[in-house]
């Protein structure tokens, strides 16, 4: 049976809606950083890696407005649960938080040690963050990679965790986390 929350156990409608929309983001550019390394060099590759260059930048924005959400509102208490998982969840969404910008900005280090600009929306140029150098590009591009990685890899175990909490624990830690709109409504 699922326990029943009350609206002060529940994020704020600007804290759910940032986690969904950076969701969103965050999987999209790791799927189209994983498909796009796959391809020969052409101009729908290249097409892609800037629109991964603008999803980075986005997340990188959204992470900023989300920290300043997060430090400026308290999130709701903890649901019941014992402390080694308390412990671990908390260390995990901090972990998750630092991969937000590191992720991009490693892309961003990258982008500008290989001599390519980033340029959001191919509007918007951004200034180089070092200067191009083929040796730095080479050794900054496993860190983008690996970083990504390791991102995924905590969203994996997040996901894995929030589906422990719905599915076996019963105990409405998914419900705090859900737009309203799709809230099961008491009968």
């Amino acid at each position: 049976m699922e326990v029943p929350l009350h609206l002060d156990a529940r994020y704020t409608p600007p804290a759910v809606a940032i986690h969904w929309l950076a969701a969103l983001l965050i999987l999209g550019a790791i799927a189209m950083g994983v498909y796009m390394t796959g391809l020969q060099v052409s101009p729908f590759r290249l097409r892609l890696y800037n629109w991964h260059k603008w999803l980075g930048f986005t997340i990188l924005a959204l992470s900023v407005l989300r920290l300043l959400w997060r430090l400026s509102h308290r999130p709701p208490a903890d649901v019941a649960m014992p402390a080694w998982q308390r412990r671990a969840a908390h260390i995990s969404h901090w972990a998750m938080y630092a991969l937000f910008f590191a992720v991009p900005l490693a892309g961003w280090l990258y982008s500008s040690a290989s001599g390519f600009p980033v340029v959001v929306f191919g509007v918007l140029p951004l200034p180089d963050l070092v200067a191009a150098d083929e040796a730095l590009a080479r050794a900054l591009k496993p860190w983008h990679a690996n970083l990504a990685l390791a991102l995924g890899a905590l969203i994996a175990l997040h996901v894995a965790a929030v589906c422990k909490h719905q599915f076996m624990d019963h105990d409405g830690l998914l419900s705090r986390m859900l737009p309203r709109a799709l809230q099961r409504q008491p009968q």
